[in-house]
């Protein structure tokens, strides 16, 4: 449907046009560009969010370069997380729900349909359309920038660390990958959880981060072998009980997978949300059976876990780790950075 006549929100008028960084083919970073494109029209069911905060995520370098089983619309925007306020209503939705000048988060799932930057044109814009259902109501104390860290990397992490490993406390959670979005939201819940937390990073300006995070060790894994430390540190695994780490977070599998499942104690459990250093892993069924080892699958998260995590933020016990704040402008800097291994916790944009 055509847009409405434009209103003053917030003391401007809403644009007929936007920027928004897109790529027309895939590759690698000379392919995003800045645009200037049409502000996109509403469905009944929609809002139009006036963009405050995008974050980025560890797979839009891999959405750019394309993937034969991720079906990517182009010209494609990237980015899947964002908060901003509402400046235009749909015919068919609710203002007494959602008003005109509401600060949200956006959900970027959408069942049946895909995701917001991966299968769905994402928020690396001025403004997005977005189904009133796909909508939180942002708490007055969360900014918009610990907002847009919250979905795909925090809302991953809590339900693998509560829903999925149960972690508890006085548990020892190993996690892989630990610098990266998704790593250091499972360090810091994990330590919420009461838990001791063994941090695995590849370089020492990672391992200074997360000890600032609150790891209570930290393995630089391009140095120090993983299962060693662990041994030292805990002792080995043992059919008879004692000896290694109650959980292992590993979402890089590739060769990582096998060392990672000889860490676990006796009852411990493995979980994976994903395979960034590749899918193809070879499992050692002996420590499956005679350690009683659980492995368990993690994938996404829902609305239930945002809110959660957005009501963690604003009661103070949860602060996201933001490792830049750019203008829109300079997304192609931010996704080299990522691309790079240089971030530790989440890249912002603000599309001002």
């Amino acid at each position: 449907m055509p847009l409405a006549e434009p209103a003053e929100i917030l003391g401007r008028t809403v644009p007929d046009r936007m920027k928004a960084v897109m790529f027309d083919a895939h590759g690698g970073i000379d392919r995003l560009q800045i645009r200037d494109v049409p502000v996109p029209s509403l469905a009944p069911d929609e809002v139009l969010v006036a963009l405050r905060a995008v974050a980025l995520n560890g797979f839009d370098p891999m959405v750019l370069r394309g993937l034969p089983t991720l079906p990517c619309p182009l010209p494609m925007v990237p980015c899947s997380d964002g908060a901003g306020e509402i400046v235009r209503l749909g015919a068919a939705v609710d203002p007494r729900r959602w008003a005109i000048g509401r600060r949200v988060s956006i959900m970027p799932l959408r069942p049946g349909r895909g995701v917001v930057g991966e299968t769905l044109p994402g928020l690396a814009a001025q403004f997005c359309a977005v189904p009133d259902s796909a909508l939180l109501p942002l708490p007055e104390p969360v900014t918009f920038v610990d907002a847009a860290c919250l979905p795909t990397a925090y809302g991953t992490a809590h339900r693998m660390m509560k829903s999925r490993a149960r972690v508890a406390r006085g548990e020892r959670v190993l996690i892989l990958g630990a610098a990266g979005g998704v790593g250091t939201a499972c360090v810091q819940l994990a330590r919420l959880a009461g838990a001791e937390v063994i941090a695995c990073v590849s370089s020492e300006t990672a391992r200074a981060g997360l000890v600032a995070l609150g790891a209570d060790h930290v393995i630089d894994t391009g140095r120090q072998d993983m299962l060693g430390e662990v041994i030292r540190l805990f002792g080995k695994p043992s059919v008879w009980g004692g000896g290694g780490v109650d959980v292992v977070v590993n979402f890089l599998g590739g060769d990582t997978w096998g060392r990672s499942l000889a860490c676990l104690c006796r009852g411990g459990r493995l979980v994976t949300c994903g395979a960034s250093a590749g899918p193809e892993v070879t499992t050692d069924l002996r420590f499956v059976w005679s350690l009683e080892i659980e492995i368990t699958g993690s994938n996404g998260w829902d609305l239930g876990d945002q809110s959660t995590l957005l009501a963690m933020v604003a009661d103070n016990r949860l602060r996201p780790l933001v490792h830049s704040v750019r203008p829109l402008a300079e997304y192609q800097q931010a996704l080299q950075e990522l691309i790079d291994g240089a971030v530790i916790g989440k890249s912002v944009l603000e599309p001002g």
